[in-house]
């Protein structure tokens, strides 16, 4: 009977529990909801706005645009919402609304799922948090500062002339202000500028023909054995070649030479002259001595299969005493190039580095330095395995970075949040240098001494100057 009894109690318990489970599954068709038509035509884009750099704590307006009047719009981080309320696109489609980023967010790429009804559709905002690091160590720099033109990009050091040659360029095309400065070294006096000459006429997006603006000078590299710089047109997709002396132009290539050409530098020990094509995947090679285009070497990525990035080149670091030239892809890809034959030797993947913007190289320790503006920060790799030794978070937008082999410090001009990041060889940040809004790019010069410039915006304090970041010991 006790059996029997206990029989009982067992089959209650499980009619009870399916009767449970069906009433479950009852509710969750009841709440479950209808596969209306979806937005086939979806074009909603959803982004932060008024906060260019976003840190720990931030509170973000968000804005969105191209969706249909009255759409119903939610932002969800793992699954709950950011935003509160769902907000309503009004009859031009769009909207606002805020999010508060926690003060214990870990810097990074976040998903924020952008959840779209009447009708339905969805979409993904990255969303990247910046590690803000505070301000150290200027007290072991000298630190002097010269405001220039307008626009600057790159600089470059010639130890033949002890000087600083700078490329500017102000504005979209058709580009009328750009110029060409050649300074002091040490005392960054202005010696000479000039500017490029009036490119040809353009065609506008109507089809008309409209001014070519001017041949704007973008990247920089000098060539001591020939006396000459080197500069990128990019907006004309070549390049040209000027006199150190006086700055007046030896050559100008046609348009067409370099697609977007971006980083140049000088190889003074094969003659060679390299320069990235920024739209492609092509380094392109000249003659220093008589000016001709020899060859594009194509870079493909490291992945394979239909996921994978293109190699897409951007900045440059030559190792003469190697014979190696470091190329760094968008897609965090660096490729190694024998200088001497053009052959690519290999290309590896640097983990950790999204939308990889800037190379160095550490020659003593054969390591590769990259800047990555998509994850901010510098990476440090085995220049032979890509093993990424050290991670370093440096700042918002790291677009640059200059390695001293002297006292192996590496200079990273982060240009989102307005600072140079010195990190030594170890991956530890011995400084953060206040530089000015939007520096731009790092070189290396004499003993030590690295210059940095910065864009910046006309009433914005510290605009268009360029540092001489000295060390003291």
């Amino acid at each position: 009977m006790k059996n029997a009894s206990s029989l009982a109690s067992r089959s209650r318990a499980i009619r009870m529990t399916m009767l449970a489970v069906a009433a479950a599954a009852s509710m969750a068709c009841s709440a479950a909801p209808s596969y209306t038509a979806p937005d086939d035509d979806f074009k909603g884009r959803v982004s932060p706005v008024e906060t260019p750099v976003i840190y720990p704590g931030t509170l973000v307006k968000l804005a969105g645009s191209n969706f249909k009047p009255g759409q119903e719009v939610q932002v969800l981080y793992q699954g709950e919402s950011v935003t509160g309320k769902p907000v309503v696109a009004d009859s031009e489609g769009k909207f606002t609304t805020q999010t508060q980023i926690p003060k214990d967010a870990v810097p990074g790429r976040h998903p924020l799922v952008v959840s779209v009804t009447k009708p339905a559709a969805a979409a993904v905002l990255p969303l990247k948090v910046s590690p803000e690091v505070p301000l150290s160590g200027a007290d072991q720099f000298n630190i002097q500062s010269q405001k220039l033109v307008p626009g600057l990009y790159q600089s470059a050091y010639s130890a033949k002339n002890n000087a600083v040659f700078v490329a500017s360029a102000v504005g979209r095309p058709p580009v009328s202000r750009s110029e060409l400065t050649k300074l002091d070294a040490d005392t960054l006096k202005e010696l000479k500028r000039v500017s490029p000459l009036s490119a040809p006429d353009r065609r506008a997006p109507d089809g008309s023909s409209q001014s070519g603006g001017l041949y704007a000078v973008y990247g920089v590299g000098v060539d001591d054995a020939n006396d000459t710089v080197w500069v990128t047109n990019t907006r004309q997709n070549t390049v040209a070649v000027y006199k150190q002396s006086d700055l007046s132009l030896v050559k100008q290539f046609e348009p067409g030479v370099v697609s977007h050409a971006r980083d140049v530098v000088v190889d003074g020990r094969t003659g060679k002259v390299f320069a990235t094509a920024a739209r492609s995947a092509d380094v392109v090679v000249f003659d220093a001595k008589t000016l001709e285009k020899t060859k594009s070497i194509a870079l493909t990525s490291s992945v394979r299969g239909p996921q994978a990035a293109p190699f897409s080149t951007m900045s440059l670091a030559l190792d003469e005493a190697s014979g190696q030239l470091f190329v760094v892809s968008a897609s965090g890809d660096v490729a190694v190039i024998d200088t001497k034959t053009d052959e690519v030797k290999k290309v590896f993947a640097v983990k950790g580095a999204s939308s990889a913007a800037g190379v160095a190289y550490d020659a003593k320790h054969q390591r590769v330095l990259v800047a990555s503006q998509g994850s901010d920060n510098l990476v440090i790799a085995d220049a032979n395995t890509g093993e990424v030794l050290h991670d370093v978070p440096v700042g918002a937008g790291s677009l640059n970075v200059a390695f001293d082999p002297v006292r192996e410090l590496a200079y990273v001009s982060n240009r989102g949040s307005g600072t140079v990041t010195v990190v030594n060889a170890e991956g530890k940040i011995v400084a953060n240098l206040e530089a000015a809004p939007l520096i731009n790019h790092v070189a290396i010069g004499p003993k030590g001494v690295v210059y940095a410039v910065n864009k910046g915006s006309a009433d914005a304090e510290g605009s268009d100057h360029i540092r001489r970041i000295q060390p003291k010991n």
